[in-house]
């Protein structure tokens, strides 16, 4: 499905995108595979999916805190002259405060990592893209951007500016062959789980129509969607992997 792409993938390491990093490859793409730190863990993580499935795999290390970490970042990428037909903005970070305890840095936070990382990454890539005249850029959002969940003020709310400059990038980007869409996920059972106590996720999981939590895999398997020409005419929509949860 997505033989010969190229993607680029953000905090791939763990969760959510980690499960982006194997299913893509196991359909084929190559993939910038971009995380924080280097560790000796994600290296060999990367040389196994490589040889398992037959692809390239590009590690890439920046802080998407610092913004000239991040210009370092895409100038590494930019220097493998490969077109870049994919890039899902899945890194990112979660404060879980109620909104009478949550800080200002708590909010500048949020807002500096969830949403202008990923603002800045989307420019540089959106420039490369227009070169070829296509490109799918997938953002990941939440339900919590939706509103209404408990201890989310600030993390919600920077949820909600992704959705919401999603809509505005399928706009503007459009006319160059590039859609944008962006997935919310609900509950699933990632590292950030196992710091809720037990009894909010049965209470989650009683609200879920499918009474379970989700996979990381199960958001995977849209975004390699997604990225693939099976959904070429899908640009400018918000799409929930929650199992029913609202």
């Amino acid at each position: 499905m997505l033989r010969n792409k190229n993607i680029i993938i953000t905090g791939s390491n763990r969760g959510i995108g980690k499960a982006i990093l194997e299913v893509c490859s196991s359909f084929g793409a190559n993939i910038f595979a971009h995380t924080r730190k280097q560790t000796e863990e994600f290296e060999t993580l990367t040389k196994e999916l490589k040889n398992k499935y037959n692809t390239k795999i590009y590690p890439i290390y920046f802080d998407i805190s610092n913004r000239e970490e991040i210009r370092n970042g895409i100038k590494e990428i930019n220097s493998y002259k490969i077109p870049i037909d994919g890039l899902i903005n899945n890194a990112g970070s979660i404060v879980n405060k109620s909104f009478l305890m949550t800080t200002i840095e708590d909010i500048q936070n949020q807002i500096d990592i969830n949403f202008k990382s990923l603002f800045f990454i989307s420019q540089a890539v959106s420039k490369m893209m227009i070169r070829n005249n296509k490109g799918s850029i997938i953002n990941m959002s939440s339900i919590a951007g939706r509103g209404g969940k408990y201890g989310k003020s600030a993390y919600g709310a920077s949820k909600a500016a992704i959705s919401s400059l999603t809509k505005t990038m399928a706009e503007e980007l459009g006319i160059y062959g590039i859609r944008v869409n962006a997935l919310a996920p609900g509950f699933i059972d990632t590292d950030m789980a196992k710091n809720i106590p037990q009894e909010s996720i049965d209470e989650t999981i009683k609200l879920s129509k499918l009474k379970r939590i989700g996979t990381p895999k199960e958001v995977a398997n849209i975004a390699a969607f997604l990225c693939s020409d099976l959904s070429s005419y899908i640009t400018g929509e918000i799409i929930n992997v929650s199992g029913g949860l609202e």
